[in-house]
């Protein structure tokens, strides 16, 4: 592989439609690694939507990632989901969150999609925080045997993600439109947060999402884009998988100036320990204001300048390369 075809194949898109081959051909363009489906892709009836993911990977031998939020409750991408959601798993035992994640699990294996951002960690007793009505638990405890039995039910099934490291429960602030900022100490976050990202975990979650949240008494910088918490994703959580940030777009949405370069947030955000990138895009990059070549452009640049190591790269695109072949192998 290129420099350039390595760096692609980091970033995971969307793009509008439901037409297979249309994305096919929009994934191809750019050699993408993976391709989120957005409620704009989800055509009535599953076998349209089976149809429509089956012809999105060129090579089957090395399928795209195809990914999805299937949370249940208020976010859900697939009509036919009609498990319950966390607003009503959290008031009841665990068992009843494995049942429905297995559920959404074997509803997406169907529908040909290999990658379900569904398993929120967040952990909030504020009926006043954004994240609220999608959580599992409002104590550690809870949302901990909460969030590993959604991990167990999607085991084998579909590949699962643990989100928002490291935590969107500390903040009321709604991340899509701001950059929420917590004085939250570490050791308040070990107590508070960490608990249910490391039961999932340790249950075997495969990827784990990175919010854009800036815990202050930690790092000046989104969780997104600091090296301090990746380190302690690893370090002290044990997880050394899949990374994924949150959709890049929102740190430009967020009005801060810093942020308004998709390149150089991209950057930032391979540096600072990101496998893969997630941009929500519509069909003019124009109105994005979010061009996927410049994206490439940027991050191919910062290696050559030493900004970014290219054994890092290769490392990250070994990872995935491993994990998408892992789903030709298995079937899934």
């Amino acid at each position: 592989m290129t420099l350039r075809q390595k760096v692609a194949s980091l970033l995971m898109l969307h793009r509008p439609g439901v037409d297979g081959m249309a994305l096919r051909s929009f994934v191809d363009s750019y050699g993408l690694g993976g391709l989120i489906l957005m409620g704009d892709n989800i055509p009535p009836g599953l076998a349209a939507l089976r149809a429509e993911t089956a012809a999105i990977s060129s090579d089957p031998g090395l399928p795209v990632l195809t990914a999805t939020d299937e949370e249940g409750g208020i976010v859900r991408r697939l009509p036919e989901d009609t498990a319950p959601g966390p607003d009503q798993l959290k008031g009841e035992a665990p068992d009843a969150t494995r049942a429905a994640s297995a559920s959404r699990a074997a509803l997406l294996k169907a529908a040909g999609i290999s990658l379900n951002f569904g398993t929120v960690a967040d952990v909030t007793a504020d009926p006043h925080s954004f994240i609220f009505d999608r959580v599992l638990g409002t104590t550690p405890a809870d949302a901990s045997s909460r969030v590993a039995a959604s991990v167990a039910g999607q085991k084998g099934v579909v590949l699962s993600t643990l989100k928002h490291f490291p935590g969107h429960g500390e903040v009321e602030a709604d991340s899509h439109l701001s950059i929420p900022t917590t004085p939250v100490s570490l050791d308040q976050w070990r107590e508070r947060d960490e608990p249910s990202f490391a039961a999932g975990v340790k249950g075997g979650a495969d990827v784990v999402m990175f919010g854009h949240l800036v815990y202050s008494a930690v790092d000046s910088a989104p969780a997104s884009l600091s090296a301090v918490w990746h380190r302690i994703l690893v370090d002290e959580v044990g997880f050394d998988g899949v990374t994924i940030t949150d959709d890049m777009r929102m740190l430009q949405d967020s009005g801060v100036a810093q942020y308004q370069d998709p390149g150089e947030n991209a950057v930032r955000a391979l540096a600072a320990g990101n496998t893969m990138l997630l941009f929500v895009l519509g069909t003019d990059p124009s109105e994005d204001g979010v061009d996927p070549g410049h994206v490439i452009d940027a991050i191919v640049a910062a290696v050559d300048s030493g900004r970014i190591s290219l054994s890092q790269i290769d490392g990250d695109a070994r990872k995935l390369l491993r994990l998408r072949r892992s789903l030709a192998v298995s079937g899934d």
